[in-house]
């Protein structure tokens, strides 16, 4: 029961709006809530929008919904623009975590390259070491055949 409850709600606040608008679209005004209540109650609703193209002339109606379906076409528009303002957006957003992953691998390499030159350090100096040694021996070894070299 309370679904149907809704449901009948909802439907009613529906063709409120409609009414709304259809009263807007002749006048040009809102309708406060005792003209809606009338025009709801004695079912002018229906025939309001008719009566008003009867008497305000075929024109002036039809200026006015040329003019709301240039609204129309203009929001129409706008939803365009902004669906393809969105896939811009989306788009970036790739290319952003795809640079981010780059800059990952960057990051991974450099912390590579930085461990190579550590370890290569360390062998220049063990290198210069051993060096030294080689030199002091083959000094040593020099002195001792009699300082001729």
């Amino acid at each position: 029961m309370n679904r149907f409850n809704d449901l009948r709600q909802k439907m009613n606040s529906e063709y409120r709006e409609t009414v709304q608008r259809r009263y807007y679209t002749v006048t040009g005004e809102n309708p406060n809530e005792k003209i809606m209540d009338n025009l709801i109650a004695t079912g002018e609703s229906e025939t309001f929008l008719q009566k008003a193209i009867q008497e305000q002339g075929r024109g002036h109606v039809m200026d006015t919904i040329m003019e709301i379906q240039e609204m129309h076409d203009a929001v129409k528009e706008m939803e365009k623009n902004m669906r393809e303002l969105h896939q811009v957006f989306m788009d970036m957003a790739v290319l952003v975590q795809g640079q981010g992953e780059q800059l990952n691998d960057i990051e991974s390499h450099v912390n590579r390259a930085n461990s190579f030159v550590r370890g290569g350090t360390q062998q220049l100096e063990v290198a210069r070491k051993h060096q030294k040694n080689i030199k002091k021996i083959i000094s040593a070894g020099r002195q001792g055949r009699g300082g001729v070299g």
